[in-house]
C-alpha cells in the first residue's frame, strides 16, 4: 500500500538502493544507520564559511556551502549545491540530496532527505523522509515519538498498521508543501502535491493532490465592550 515508489521519485536520490528492501516506505528508516556506516566516505568538498561545527564522518558534496554557526555531527551525507544555513543542526544518520536547503534553527535527525527539498526556517526533521521538491514552511514539527512511548502505528481510515518503530515521524512525498507552524503527529503520510495550510495540526494518512484546511472561526470585539 505504502512503497516507496508511490510517493518518491527515487530517481532524485542518489541512495535510491536504500529503499530496495523495504516494502512499506517506512521500512528505510531503520536502514539508514548501516547504511551510512558501510557506504560513507568523509571529505569536504564544498565551501566552509567561518568555523561551523564539522565532525570527522561527515562528507559534504561539491558546491555546498555550510554556514558559519552549523553544526553537523554525523555520520551524515550531504549533496552537492546545497546550503546549510547558519544555526542548522544536523544529528546522526542524516542524507540530503542535491540542491537542498537547510536553514536557520532547523534540527535533522535519521532523516532521508531527496534532491531539492526546502526546509529555510525553525523546523524539526526527525525519523522522516522528504521528498523531491517538498517545501517545509517555518515552524514546521514532524513530531517522531507518541507521549506514551509506544510503537507507532499508520492510520487508514478506522484501521491502524504497526510499523515496528518507536520512533518515526512523517513520510512526506514529492512536491508536498506544509504551511507554517504546522504540527505532523509521528506515522503521518503526505502524499505527492499535497498543500497542508498553516497552522494546522494532522495526523494520518493525506492522499496525493490534497489540500488540507484547518478552519478556525475568530472573533473580534470592541475594546471598551468586553466583558
Amino acid at each position: 500500500m505504502f512503497a516507496p515508489s508511490n510517493l518518491l521519485n527515487l530517481d532524485q536520490t542518489e541512495h535510491r538502493t536504500l529503499f530496495d528492501n523495504s516494502v512499506q516506505v517506512w521500512d528505510v528508516l531503520k536502514q539508514i544507520g548501516s547504511y551510512l556506516q558501510f557506504r560513507l566516505k568523509p571529505a569536504i568538498c564544498g565551501r566552509i564559511m567561518g568555523r561551523p561545527f564539522i565532525s570527522d564522518n561527515v562528507y559534504i558534496g561539491g558546491g555546498t556551502l555550510v554556514e558559519n554557526g552549523a553544526t553537523i555531527k554525523g555520520p551524515a551525507w550531504i549533496g552537492n549545491n546545497c546550503e546549510i544555513r547558519s544555526g542548522c543542526y544536523i544529528r546522526e544518520n542524516v542524507i540530503v540530496g542535491d540542491g537542498v536547503v537547510l536553514g536557520n534553527s532547523c534540527e535533522f535527525k535519521n532523516c532521508i532527505i531527496f534532491n531539492d527539498a526546502d526546509v529555510p526556517h525553525f523546523t524539526y526533521v526527525g525519523d522522516s523522509v522528504l521528498g523531491y521538491q517538498a517545501h517545509l514552511g517555518a515552524g514546521v514539527i514532524l513530531s517522531n515519538v507518541r507521549l506514551d512511548r509506544k510503537e507507532i502505528s499508520v492510520k487508514v481510515e478506522s484501521r491502524l498498521i504497526p510499523t515496528g518503530l518507536r520512533k518515526f515521524g512523517a513520510i512526506v512525498g514529492d512536491r508536498a508543501e506544509i504551511g507554517c507552524n504546522t504540527v505532523i503527529n509521528p506515522g503521518s503520510i503526505i502524499g505527492r502535491n499535497s498543500l497542508i495550510y498553516p497552522l494546522t495540526h494532522f495526523g494520518g494518512v493525506l492522499p496525493e493532490n490534497s489540500v488540507l484546511k484547518q478552519r478556525v472561526e475568530l472573533h473580534r470585539v470592541d475594546r471598551t465592550d468586553r466583558r
